[in-house]
C-alpha cells in the first residue's frame, strides 16, 4: 500500500483521535449542557467507528470479519482511553455509561456499513 493511500485511510482516524482528545481535555464542553451527553458520545464514536472501519478494510470494501473486529477493538480501546484521560481533567470524570455510548455509536457505524454493503451493487 502506498504511503499516500495509507495516510488517506488512517489520517482521518488519527485526526479524529486528536479531536476527541482535545474535546475531552476541556473542563466542560459547552455543547454537553445543551445536548444529551450520551447522544454526543454515540454520534462522535459513530463517525470515529466509520473511519476505523474504512481504514481497517482498506477503503469501502465488502465487510470482512477480521477488519470489523479490529475496528471495533480500536474504537472500544480508544473510548476506554478517553474515559481514563478524563479522570485527569478538572471538572470531568470517567463514566462506564459514556464508554457504552461510545460502543453504541461504533455499532451504529457498523450497522450502517453492513447495510451499505448489502444494498450496494455487487462489484467484480
Amino acid at each position: 500500500m502506498s504511503a499516500v493511500r495509507w495516510i488517506g485511510l488512517w489520517g482521518p482516524v488519527a485526526g479524529f483521535m486528536v479531536a476527541l482528545f482535545l474535546v475531552s481535555a476541556q473542563p466542560s464542553p459547552a455543547t454537553a449542557e445543551q445536548v444529551w451527553d450520551k447522544l454526543l458520545h454515540a454520534g462522535a464514536y459513530a463517525v470515529f467507528g466509520f473511519f476505523c472501519l474504512r481504514a481497517t478494510h482498506g477503503g469501502l470494501a465488502r465487510p470482512r470479519p477480521a477488519p470489523i473486529l479490529w475496528a471495533l477493538l480500536l474504537t472500544a480501546g480508544y473510548g476506554a482511553f478517553d474515559e481514563w484521560h478524563q479522570s485527569w481533567v478538572p471538572g470531568r470524570h470517567p463514566s462506564v455509561a459514556d464508554w457504552v455510548a461510545d460502543l453504541v455509536g461504533a455499532m451504529i457505524a457498523l450497522a450502517l456499513f453492513l447495510a451499505w454493503a448489502r444494498l450496494a451493487p455487487s462489484r467484480k
